[in-house]
Order: C-alpha cells, then sequence, then structure tokens
C-alpha cells in the first residue's frame, strides 16, 4: 500500500495475465479478452477498471488501448466507505489507536499506527457502510459491519471471513453497541435489539424515520443508553426498548454525538438539516425512568402488592373448600343447570307471546318496537323497524295490523314498508282512535307480512 489509504495497488488479475506478454506484443487482444473474461466469471478475483473497460470496447479499439496502457502497472483503486478506531493493546483513553477501514472492494484493514502497514485484512460478503469496534488488537476484538446487502457481520480476531451474520427486514441506517448488545436502526422506522452473537431480543415502531444515532454513556453513574435522531424533529433516548425522554428540535437532526465537552461530562451536541448546531447539557441530578409507551401490560402490573398476611378464617375457608370440593362443584353444576331452565323457558315464553322484539327469521331478520303517544280517545302509533342483517337489504315487506273494531277505529290498517337498509331504523306512523265508552282495552295485533309467510307478528295492549 501507498502512503495515503485511499489507492491500494493490489493487481489481482495481474496474477493470471502475464503482463511483460502483453507489452511484448505476444498475446493478441482477442485472446488477453478470452483470458480477462474467464478471469471475470471466477468470483474470487475481482478485475481493475481498467480491465472492465477494455472488455466493454469494440475488436476495433481493443489494439489501440492496449498500445495506450500496457506500459502502465496493473492496479485496482477503492475507496474507502467507514473508518473507525481500534485500540493497540490497552484500553486507556490515551492509548495508542490502530484504524480500521472498510473499503468499496469489500475487504475491512486493519493498519499500523505508526508504519501505516496493514496489520490484518478481512473479506466481507458485501461493501460496508457502518461498522463498531470493541476490544484491544493485541488481544481480543470484535468488529460489526453493516454492509450493503442489508445484513451485518461480526469479524473477530484472527478470522478473514465473517464469524456471525445477522438478517435485517430492511437496510439499517444506524448502529450502535450498548454494553454487549446491538442497537440497529432499519429504514422501515424501527429500532431492533441484537446478541453479540446475532440472536434477536426485541423490537419496538418508531413514529417516523431514523435520521442519525448515537450512544449516550455515563460512566460515573454507570449508565448506558441509545440516542436516535428522527425526521420530525424529535430525538429518543432508549434503554432497551424503554423510552425514557423525548427531546424536540427545531429542525430534523441529522448528526448527534454525546460526551465530555469543556468541564461538562454530559454534553449533547446536535447539528441539524438546516445548518444549526444545539448544546445541551445534562442537569447533575437529573433522573432516567422508563416510561411506559410501549404496547402490552403497564411496568405497574409487575409490581408485587403488599397484600395482609393469611389470617385464620382463610385458612380455614381453604381447608374447607379442599375437603368438600367435590360437594360444592356439584352444587355449583346444579344452580347452572336451572338457571340455564330458567332463561330457556323465559325464552320460550316471549317467542310464544310475541313479545320478543327480534324476527325469527333467518333470511329476513328484522328488529321492530312499538311506541304509543296520546291519553286518548286518539293516540299517535310508531312502529320503528330496522334490518340487522349484515350487508343484505330486506324488501318487498307491507304491515297489517289487526283490531277489534268495535273498539277501535284506525285510519290505515294496512302500509307497504320501503327498502330497509341494514342498519338504519324507519318509522312508520299510523293514527289509532277508541270510539267505544265502556272503559275496556284490547290487544292490537301488528304483522309484517313477506311474500309467502308472515315475517313478524307484535301485540300492543293499550
Amino acid at each position: 500500500p501507498g502512503r495515503g489509504p485511499r489507492v491500494w495497488f493490489l493487481g489481482d488479475e495481474a496474477k493470471s495475465v502475464p503482463r511483460h506478454s502483453t507489452k511484448e506484443g505476444q498475446i493478441d487482444p482477442l485472446s488477453l479478452k478470452e483470458m480477462l473474461e474467464s478471469i471475470r466469471n471466477k468470483a474470487d478475483v475481482p478485475l481493475s477498471v481498467r480491465s472492465l473497460s477494455f472488455l466493454s470496447l469494440e475488436p476495433s479499439e481493443m489494439d489501440e488501448f492496449v498500445q495506450l496502457h500496457k506500459q502502465q502497472p496493473v492496479k485496482r483503486q477503492t475507496v474507502i466507505t467507514c473508518i473507525q478506531t481500534l485500540k493497540k493493546s490497552t484500553s486507556d483513553d490515551d492509548g495508542v489507536s490502530c484504524l480500521v477501514i472498510g473499503t468499496e472492494s469489500c475487504h475491512v484493514y486493519v493498519l499500523d499506527p505508526e508504519a501505516f502497514i496493514i496489520l490484518s485484512k478481512m473479506v466481507l460478503p458485501s461493501a460496508p457502510t457502518m461498522m463498531n469496534v470493541t476490544g484491544q488488537y493485541d488481544v481480543e476484538f470484535r468488529v460489526t459491519v453493516a454492509c450493503r446487502n442489508g445484513s451485518i457481520y461480526v469479524l473477530r480476531r484472527e478470522s478473514e471471513k465473517p464469524k456471525y451474520c445477522i438478517e435485517l427486514s430492511s437496510h439499517p441506517v444506524g448502529l450502535v453497541r450498548v454494553g454487549k448488545n446491538l442497537v440497529v436502526g432499519g429504514n422501515d422506522e424501527s429500532l431492533h435489539g441484537f446478541t453479540q452473537k446475532g440472536k434477536k431480543l426485541w423490537k419496538i415502531s418508531l413514529p417516523a424515520p431514523i435520521t442519525t444515532m448515537a450512544t449516550m454513556d455515563l460512566p460515573t453513574r454507570g449508565f448506558q443508553a441509545v440516542l436516535v435522531g428522527l425526521a420530525n424533529c424529535e430525538v429518543h433516548l432508549y434503554r432497551d426498548k424503554n423510552l425514557l425522554s423525548t427531546i424536540r428540535t427545531p429542525d430534523a437532526v441529522t448528526s448527534i454525538c454525546f460526551g465530555r465537552y469543556g468541564r461538562e461530562d454530559g454534553t449533547l451536541i446536535m447539528a441539524t438539516k438546516g445548518g444549526g448546531l444545539l448544546v445541551k447539557i445534562l442537569k447533575r441530578t437529573a433522573a432516567f425512568e422508563d416510561k411506559d409507551s410501549t404496547p402490552g401490560p403497564p411496568l405497574t402490573q409487575s409490581v408485587r402488592l403488599n397484600t395482609h398476611k393469611k389470617t385464620k378464617l382463610y385458612v380455614d375457608q381453604m381447608m374447607r373448600e379442599r375437603e368438600s370440593g367435590t360437594v360444592m362443584h356439584r352444587a355449583f353444576q346444579m344452580d347452572l343447570s336451572r338457571l340455564r331452565l330458567a332463561t330457556a323457558k323465559a325464552y320460550l315464553k316471549a317467542l310464544e307471546s310475541s313479545l320478543t322484539p327480534m324476527s325469527s327469521s333467518l333470511s329476513e331478520p328484522l328488529k321492530m318496537n312499538a311506541v304509543v303517544q296520546g291519553l286518548g280517545p286518539s293516540f299517535k302509533l310508531t312502529l320503528n323497524i330496522q334490518n340487522t342483517a349484515a350487508c343484505r337489504p330486506v324488501m318487498n315487506l307491507a304491515i297489517s295490523i289487526l283490531y277489534d273494531e268495535t273498539l277501535y277505529k284506525m285510519r290505515t290498517s294496512y302500509m307497504r314498508i320501503p327498502l330497509l337498509v341494514p342498519g338504519l331504523v324507519y318509522p312508520i306512523e299510523t293514527f289509532v282512535e277508541c270510539t267505544s265508552d265502556r272503559g275496556i282495552s284490547d290487544i292490537i295485533k301488528v304483522f309484517v307480512l313477506g311474500r309467502r309467510q308472515v315475517t313478524y307478528c307484535r301485540f300492543l295492549p293499550l
């Protein structure tokens, strides 16, 4: 590698193609194209940009391209996609750190901080986008990498390939470590918790997309949490899956950092989308309490109640129930059977006397109640009819009223019912006049008639 870590002279295809033969003209361009195509078909040998450009040319342009570039060494360029630091031998704040670099060529390099030589090289299935490093290089370290293919890989010391793989349902937009667990933010407005071996612990939904994430660490209190910036101009503080606090900002936060600033250990610095900078200092008397914001049973449900001790009466009743459990169960079943019998008799009586307000027809389910208004001798009779079906209308119905003509006189005793839409109440009105002066009353019968049968019957005592 050169002094700058941006360009790496690798030239993997130079191992398979004799470069001196190309310089001296011993290989014609068509043969060179066939060799490069065979190399490209191998998944473990990527080609350089120059070789890919050569394969895209027409046969008439290949000779000119070879003459122009044959004196230049073969190299493959890549760029840095993410970078982190790794302690060399001690975990002190002023200890020497190594550079950990993720590149577009799906490699992770650990560089020596003094000579800038490659101490370790690891290969990933996809290009890395975010990285989290913990441990010391000389002892043991873990590199957690979120890749462009939507998966998270865990690299360990003396391992060139990933040790664990975490497959996500959406692409990750944030990756932080809290203790021994990983907290990953997805672009589907969700927050996930995983162990360092990839086991899923929890998942919560957020009210807006995630813009940035950071760790909030207070070693003096032994407190660790996750700061999540959202697109709705809010910053949420989570400990595990519990929401501790919400900070509202005038603009959406794009980057966030928590740590020591000057003489204050707990300082939160936020950069907004519009170019603003917000600085907030944590109070020394601040208390963090879990809020009951997640669905499910409240947190107070897990608190044990301060109940009284068992009294002698309670113990006696418990012993009685234990000894006479069979007799008590039989008595309960007998009372339950009697209750069911009484309910069935009352229902049968209501059906026989037509006092029930519901229709017994399944094809035309109706509900009707009658209201009599007036003190006499003239009364207003209002019949409220409702279709109780879920989605089927009822049509072609009529109402016929049967009464004693020596006692009552009715203006209209036969009426057509319009189409009944489910759920609506249709009032139908008529007037009844008492023609007798003997002071006696009788029952007026209301029949709801269908095409072939009586759908409903109602008796009204006046």
